[in-house]
């Protein structure tokens, strides 16, 4: 995974993991890498196959799993796998002739974190 991804979603710098959406006017480095992230999960093909790894027991899914609930080739899942990847959301490894893919730990908790106002998060603690 590159540095740029990890900065995304704020892996790489302190004060980036901690600043929500309406805590402070985005710079225009950070909204361009966060415009990223949202075009990743803009498509319902990616939001399904996110939410399609993401809820799977042990955490991760082989793509043998996932290609069948679609009615698209498998180079073509394989394409919304690799937007998904360079978004900084998932991660995957061989094994055999099969790829799996489990979601990066954190990731949509600093993501939901992002999207929450200081206001919601005091509602909901």
């Amino acid at each position: 995974m590159s540095k740029q991804e990890l900065v995304v979603l704020g892996q790489d710098t302190d004060d980036a993991c901690c600043t929500g959406l309406a805590s402070a006017p985005l710079e225009e480095d950070r909204a361009v890498e966060l415009a990223k992230v949202f075009k990743a999960l803009g498509d319902p093909v990616r939001l399904r196959l996110l939410s399609m790894i993401a809820s799977r027991d042990g955490g991760e899914v082989c793509v043998c799993e996932l290609t069948p609930a679609f009615e698209l080739s498998q180079p073509t899942i394989s394409h919304h796998l690799k937007l998904l990847r360079q978004a900084g959301l998932i991660d995957c490894e061989r094994r055999g002739t099969w790829v799996y893919y489990w979601v990066l730990p954190g990731v949509l908790d600093r993501l939901g974190a992002f999207l929450t106002t200081a206001r919601a998060a005091a509602v909901t603690a």
